[in-house]
């Protein structure tokens, strides 16, 4: 069944239905278009959102990311921000694969319509134009013929009236003839013009329309098709990104599962406990036996109170120390709190957040001195490969820098040693002890002087003082007894991690010190985050750096 067979005679209506159907086209493609518009607003509202809620630089809400509740719901906001990158894709290819492309082919359909009505028109116009030569060549036939028996019956009338000449009857008969014959012209001319009517109609309605209405319906079925595939376009769009849009939501189940309140509650003690003792009893002052006002040694408010907390009431250090303070609008002298002066041994700190910040100093100088340590030791191949071959360079060029580099490494040592003294005191010999085995043998013993001659190597002392040989080294002197001890705790630190931990993205690991990460791959965690953002892993063959902790999953041991 087609068009041009069954609905020959419904013009109007292939012609009604062909607009209708670009008219839905139009109508597909400006729904489309809306609906990414509402992707998009969709998008930048999640964005905006995630943006209002992710902590600022420095802000104390930052500083509480070390809590897992907290870096979940940084997490979820993280996949939140992915999400809405997704939705804005479905955006995208709507746009690009649905409205762009859909509007173009809609554009070629209006141009094929408009050529095939305009060929319809044309043969429609081409056979009324016969018709007309039809009809007027019919008319002027039966006008003729009524002329010519209008003349024969006045010949024949004539030819009877017995009172009329010969030459009338002749005239008339002459008359008669003339008009019949151009009757027979007419009445051919009018057989002709109805032959090739009829010829031109026969085409009309069994070639010409049938095959302009196939073309219309070719097209209309076409139309169909490309709509079609419009509406399945407009479901795999979405469907496409579902595996990512699934990633992202089992993102934030992930970030509430790696919620753990117990390390949680682990985290705020190691990050406020200040190491204080509770305060003793209040002893009884007998004003009837005129003893002095004083207050208990064995109290939190005594003179021989370790700096800390107390430092900052000021001159009520004699009175109770009270856990939930006394909030007041006005501020009298008694209620100032006098900060403590900041002091390079962290002294105004209470003692445990006092430790940590001494091992956190002693780590850093102690990176600074190995890469120190690793300066000289290029500085002092490069010298040497520079006396071996003049034409590399002049060797004495080098000794400014390697000057330069002793100097810093016998600060850095001196500052070490400073350090670690400090942190001896505060109880944490141990810990140094290990941060100090962690350091390369020549980072602490190592020293190297250059003048132009050559280069020396001497044993050096941590306190920037050169050592005879056989001489023992008195900060070395202060350790000697942890040393079998904590060898052992470290070797079982290198042999035993705390737990593993998978990789979900990519790390290249370009930076000094990072390891590189495949996603899927599992590693040993060795050390946990300390807050900065990356963590310590350790793979099977041994190797060792950091890597992103927001890139891995971290299951640690119980």
């Amino acid at each position: 069944m087609d068009w041009g067979t069954d609905l020959w005679d419904q013009y109007d209506i292939i012609d009604k239905h062909t607009q209708s159907g670009l008219e839905l086209v139009e109508k597909y493609v400006k729904f489309v278009k809306e609906r990414t518009e509402i992707e998009q607003n969709y998008a930048k509202q999640l964005r905006n959102l995630t943006k209002k809620y992710n902590p600022k630089r420095g802000c104390k809400e930052e500083q509480e990311c070390r809590f897992s509740n907290h870096q979940s719901f940084l997490d979820i906001l993280d996949e939140m921000n992915d999400y809405a990158g997704q939705r804005e894709l479905i955006a995208e290819n709507m746009m690009m694969n649905i409205c762009i492309e859909i509007t173009k082919y809609l554009q070629e359909l209006k141009m094929e319509r408009k050529m095939h009505l305009s060929e319809a028109k044309k043969a429609q116009q081409s056979l009324e134009s016969t018709y007309k030569q039809l009809d007027s060549s019919k008319k002027r036939f039966e006008r003729e013929w009524r002329e010519a028996d209008k003349a024969a019956q006045y010949a024949e009338k004539t030819d009877q009236d017995i009172n009329a000449t010969k030459a009338d009857v002749e005239k008339a008969k002459q008359q008669a003839n003339m008009r019949t014959h151009i009757a027979e012209e007419c009445k051919n001319d009018y057989a002709a013009q109805l032959q090739k009517y009829n010829k031109e109609q026969s085409q009309f309605y069994f070639s010409d329309m049938p095959l302009i209405f196939n073309k219309l319906q070719d097209m209309d079925e076409r139309r169909v098709r490309k709509l079609a595939q419009g509406y399945v376009l407009f479901s795999d769009t979405e469907r496409h990104v579902m595996p990512i849009i699934g990633k992202c939501l089992e993102g934030v189940t992930k970030a509430g599962t790696n919620v753990n309140e117990r390390n949680d509650s682990i985290a705020l003690i190691e990050q406020y406990k200040s190491g204080f003792e509770r305060p003793g009893d209040l002893e009884f002052e007998d004003y009837s036996q005129g003893i002095n006002r004083a207050s208990s040694d064995s109290s939190l408010g005594t003179i021989g109170t370790p700096k800390g907390p107390l430092e900052l009431l000021g001159k009520n250090r004699s009175k109770p120390f009270w856990l939930f303070s006394k909030k007041s609008k006005r501020l009298t002298p008694e209620r100032i709190i006098v900060m403590p002066t900041v002091t390079e041994d962290f002294g105004h700190l209470p003692p445990e957040q006092r430790r940590k910040r001494l091992q956190q100093k002693l780590d850093d100088i102690g990176k600074e001195l190995q890469k120190e340590v690793d300066q000289s030791e290029a500085l002092e191949k490069m010298k040497d490969v520079y006396e071996k071959n003049s034409q590399m360079g002049d060797p004495a060029s080098l000794s400014p820098q390697i000057n330069q580099t002793a100097q810093n490494m016998e600060r850095l040592r001196g500052e070490l040693n400073k350090y670690e003294s400090w942190l001896t005191e505060a109880g944490r010999r141990g810990d140094s002890m290990l941060r100090r085995d962690t350091l390369p043998e020549d980072a602490l013993s190592y020293r190297s002087h250059s003048n132009n001659n050559g280069s020396t190597h001497e044993p050096y002392s941590p306190d920037g003082t050169h050592s005879e040989e056989g001489t023992p080294d008195p900060s070395q002197a202060i350790y000697a007894e942890f040393d079998d001890d904590f060898e052992e705790e470290e070797e079982e630190e290198l042999v035993a991690p705390i737990g593993q931990c998978t990789a979900m993205y990519n790390f290249p690991g370009a930076s000094e010190g990072t390891i590189t990460m495949q996603e899927g791959e599992v590693l040993s965690v060795v050390e946990e985050d300390k807050g900065d953002g990356w963590t310590r892993v350790r793979r099977a063959n041994g190797n060792e750096g950091y890597i992103p902790t927001s890139y891995v999953s971290i299951n640690l041991s119980k």
